[in-house]
């Protein structure tokens, strides 16, 4: 048993400071697998090193997809480390050999839980989503299901649903974007709108956007230049106004 401080550093490095330089990688499987296990911000470090494992060392595991789907809860869109989980997500979720059951069930999960993120988190996740659908079109049906939301008394999905393949998301829909589309934030309500319309078939890069923080979504709104508001239907003509003002009458400059 380490600390948690302790598995934090170690997992931190594993993957790219101590892997590599192993003769035999494969030793770690047992430690990794337990660390995923914890739960929290250790099973989110712990993914980097069994990315490796399983990618290049042939590491079987089983339910590694449940337990992924389990990780994700409201505090994986504040955490530090979230850029990191994301990529490796999206790292996992690019086979097309996927069960489209799945899929939507991490499409739905993340859309319910993007209902409470902030804006910079959503500004990166939405496009995620978007990937998901171009890769999975089976998946689209939770956009595109004839009648939407309005045919259900209520959502079919159970968020508390462990087993991916019982939380029944492809008998969902997507109603919390269509929610985010009233976002208070224009840039996010702009991004969740993109899915009324069809996709296209080139991926969204979210590279850029994986660690986009509050201060610089804030410091890009205040380096905005103010664009010129009509505040009059009809131009002003000369100094004294419009051309019909009483003023313009009986005054003129010479």
């Amino acid at each position: 048993q380490l600390p948690t401080g302790l598995y934090k550093k170690v997992l931190v490095i594993l993957h790219d400071s101590v892997l590599p330089y192993m003769n035999e990688p494969t030793l770690m499987m047992d430690f990794l697998t337990v660390a995923y296990g914890i739960g929290g911000a250790i099973s989110l470090l712990a993914l980097n090193g069994l990315f490796i494992l399983i990618h290049q060392h042939n590491l079987e595991y089983p339910d590694f997809y449940k337990k992924l789907y389990s990780l994700l809860d409201p505090s994986i869109y504040h955490v530090k480390y979230r850029a990191r989980f994301f990529h490796l997500t999206d790292l996992f979720l690019s086979s097309s050999h996927l069960p489209a059951y799945l899929v939507a069930a991490f499409i739905k999960r993340l859309a319910r839980l993007a209902l409470t993120a902030p804006p910079e988190a959503l500004l990166m996740i939405i496009p995620f989503l978007c990937n998901l659908f171009r890769r999975h079109p089976a998946c689209k049906v939770l956009v595109h299901r004839p009648g939407g939301p309005a045919d259900m008394s209520e959502d079919p999905y159970i968020m508390e649903e462990e087993e991916p393949s019982e939380s029944r998301a492809l008998e969902s829909s997507l109603w919390e974007i269509q929610s985010l589309q009233s976002h208070y934030h224009p840039d996010v309500a702009k991004a969740a709108a993109v899915l009324n319309q069809s996709l296209s078939e080139m991926e969204d890069d979210i590279s850029g956007l994986l660690e986009l923080s509050a201060y610089e979504l804030f410091d890009k709104e205040v380096k905005k230049t103010a664009v010129d508001v009509p505040l009059e239907f009809e131009q002003v003509r000369g100094l004294f106004g419009k051309k019909n003002d009483i003023f313009a009458e009986h005054f003129s400059l010479d």
